[in-house]
């Protein structure tokens, strides 16, 4: 029986996760690749998701695993159409780029990536972990606009199970600022972090991700920050096309268990 690692998450929700060293029970046929249709049922209902699998996985070897947030766009109960943007776009032009298990849930209607959707999110990754021979050293969280947000909230409340973020025209909050950002930044100082945003974008203003990247830095994070000059909202494809985001990423390993923030004090989702 697979050995896993529990994982405390959100409210009410167990996520298990395979130890670097185990993995899924050998099959007696080759595990399936590309973009592949998945369903999962949590809390009585089903939600369909994409998982892309390169066509070299072998199960010999532990694989990192991207978990993949879109925006308000994509939303939706397909399972497909957050497919035809972001990451998965950068692997049909490039897959080779991208040497990883692709998570990508879709969010329903009129919801974000908190509460019940974050909660699905995760259980994608478990579900996938069950299935395929993960790297548990390499769990990375991304996600662009709305994914942006849940980015920054997930990464904030799990900061010690992800190996490394990437916000891309995310926010921490939309509206006026009641000072989210400086709530969640002490949860970020000790995981690896490329921001990207546009400086011309009008649909998630750019001081959304400046003022995130200032509130790190000033309780002691390092993150690396992005800025595309002249640029509007869509920016993802600029970020993701780039060799050298996926060569920082791929090197940033989960190498020691970080220490769990206390649920006393973790932020609000």
């Amino acid at each position: 029986m697979q050995t896993v690692v529990l994982w405390t998450m959100l409210p009410n929700l167990a996520f298990s996760f395979p130890a670097p060293e185990t993995r899924p029970a050998a099959a007696t046929a080759p595990a399936a690749t590309g973009f592949l249709y998945k369903t999962l049922t949590f809390n009585n209902e089903t939600y369909a998701y994409c998982l892309y699998v390169p066509p070299e996985y072998t199960s010999e070897k532990p694989w990192p695993v991207i978990l993949s947030l879109h925006g308000s766009g994509e939303r939706g109960d397909d399972g497909f159409l957050q497919t035809d943007i972001g990451i998965a776009r950068a692997i049909r032009r490039n897959r080779r780029l991208i040497p990883a298990l692709v998570v990508m849930p879709q969010c329903r209607p009129d919801q974000a990536w908190t509460g019940e959707m974050a909660r699905v999110a995760l259980r994608c990754v478990e579900a996938t972990s069950a299935e395929y021979h993960l790297d548990a050293t390499r769990v990375y969280l991304s996600g662009l606009s709305l994914g942006g947000h849940g980015t920054w909230v997930l990464g904030a409340e799990f900061a010690h199970r992800f190996a490394a973020l990437v916000p891309v025209s995310g926010f921490a909050e939309l509206g006026q600022s009641t000072g989210r950002a400086e709530k969640l930044a002490p949860h970020l100082t000790n995981i690896p972090i490329w921001c990207f945003h546009g400086e011309a974008d009008t649909n998630v203003p750019v001081d959304k991700s400046r003022e995130m990247v200032a509130a790190i830095r000033r309780a002691g994070g390092n993150i690396q920050y992005t800025e595309y000059k002249g640029a509007g909202h869509n920016v993802w494809d600029r970020a993701y096309d780039d060799p050298e985001l996926w060569k920082w990423l791929f090197a940033q390993r989960r190498t020691q268990p970080r220490t769990s923030t206390p649920a006393t004090s973790r932020p609000t989702p």
